[in-house]
């Protein structure tokens, strides 16, 4: 009897894996992530100054736009002079200092008739220290057993927990959600530490929300229940820091083969990873990607992020510059968009991605021997007529490669071309040359 209940769990899992995956919208299985800081991105740091860029996004291939909380910050604790994005005061209001509601429908439109999908940052976890809900619904936090008081998680001392062992919690969270899907006609969310909440929360709104449409649903998480209980995306967190390490020299190429073993054996086989080489806590904190992959150091790792499998690649505001500093969290520092270094980069990757079938999250790669593993990583990825092939020199030296494998001449009927420099080739070579940190996307 136990293991028939267990067998009918585990196919239960799977369906529910299977039903969910299917679930994910279209539009998004060849599409990338633009993460949007309002208050840093314009010396105004509104909705109609962001809107002046829409047109620079798109015709550098970003397809989905990511805007960290729109909601207004409490002042209650606050940190800094401005407080953090997610503080928030308000679940179904909107912060002042980027507009009013007007302005961000209007904002929302624009960029939908100019073809992109919006998502929007929400933070299920906690509320800033002066929602409302502490006055009118106290019984709405986890409160300390000795003190009374709402408690903070972590160092987030602006915040207050929320207990989503009362149904009321789950209720009014999900109708909260469901306002921004109805008033603003948004296409997901990025949940901020998705994990933090429990499953059956998830199981519960996400049915709900994409009943209503069929949404994107993004978890800033890397615990794999999140995509049973029903994310399309979660993040990539292991993966990221084998990148940085690469880059310090701490780790070698081979990293990345032991980490996509370890994804591939605890993600379900459609899950989706938003694959990114900063964002806004790696940029404000941990120097990324200025300083954990400066200078040439960046291209094959933002290559990678655009390439390897299950991946819906992120890339952070201002990147494309790029903004080579930290930008406060808790005060307004504008970024200045002036070079655009690596936007033509960024572009061919983008629109290669969109343009491509073999790059669709879901078709898996097939590693390629280089003769030196340690150094270069290379793999290929195939769906029927379409193949890239990507090869990358993760190291500070150069590189001498001779393809052991006779994978190339099942690609002798097949012109190929190089992503970065245009050259066109009838046929893959045996050999190849890369310069320190070099990559070559062929496809």
């Amino acid at each position: 009897m136990r293991k028939f209940i267990l067998l009918s769990l585990i196919s239960f899992l799977l369906f529910s894996s299977k039903l969910f995956s299917q679930s994910t919208p279209a539009w998004a299985k060849q599409s990338n992530v633009y993460e949007v800081n309002i208050r840093q991105y314009t010396p105004e740091g509104t909705f109609n100054a962001f809107a002046k860029h829409l047109d620079r996004l798109k015709a550098m291939g970003v397809s989905t736009l990511w805007f960290m909380p729109i909601n207004p910050i409490s002042k209650i604790d606050r940190k800094g002079t401005l407080g953090s994005y997610y503080a928030v005061a308000n679940f179904t209001s909107i912060n002042p200092e980027y507009g009013n509601l007007q302005d961000w429908n209007n904002l929302v439109k624009k960029a939908h008739k100019k073809g992109f999908k919006v998502l929007i940052d929400w933070v299920p976890n906690h509320t800033g220290a002066d929602h409302p809900w502490l006055t009118t619904h106290p019984n709405f936090y986890v409160r300390d057993s000795i003190t009374g008081n709402a408690i903070a998680q972590f160092d987030w001392t602006d915040t207050r927990k929320l207990n989503y062992k009362n149904p009321a919690v789950v209720d009014s969270m999900i109708a909260s959600m469901l306002y921004w899907i109805k008033q603003s006609d948004i296409d997901g969310y990025r949940c901020d530490q998705a994990h933090l909440v429990d499953s059956s929360f998830w199981r519960k709104a996400i049915p709900i929300l994409k009943s209503t449409k069929n949404i994107l649903m993004i978890a800033e998480s890397e615990d794999a229940f999140v995509h049973r209980a029903g994310f399309d995306i979660s993040y990539p967190w292991k993966a990221f820091h084998v990148m940085v390490d690469i880059a310090a020299g701490k780790k070698n190429a081979l990293a990345l083969d032991t980490v996509q073993h370890l994804i591939d054996t605890t993600f379900t086989k459609n899950a989706a990873l938003l694959y990114f080489t900063s964002n806004h806590d790696e940029n404000s904190w941990n120097k990324a990607d200025y300083g954990t992959m400066p200078g040439i150091i960046h291209q094959p790792f933002a290559v990678l992020t655009q390439t390897l499998p299950r991946s819906i690649p992120m890339i952070y505001g201002g990147q494309e510059e790029p903004i080579l500093r930290a930008i406060p969290f808790f005060e307004k520092d504008t970024m200045q968009f002036v070079k655009f270094e690596r936007a033509n980069m960024y572009k061919k990757l983008l629109n290669l991605r969109k343009s491509n079938g073999a790059l669709a999250a879901i078709i898996p790669m097939v590693k390629i021997k280089t003769g030196n593993d340690e150094s270069v990583y290379a793999f290929y990825r195939k769906a029927d007529n379409n193949i890239v092939c990507v090869i990358v020199n993760l190291s500070d030296k150069e590189q001498l490669i001779n393809f052991k494998n006779t994978l190339f001449k099942s690609f002798k009927k097949h012109t190929f071309k190089e992503l970065f420099t245009g050259v066109v080739l009838n046929t893959m070579p045996n050999k190849m040359t890369l310069k320190p940190w070099e990559s070559k996307v062929y496809y």
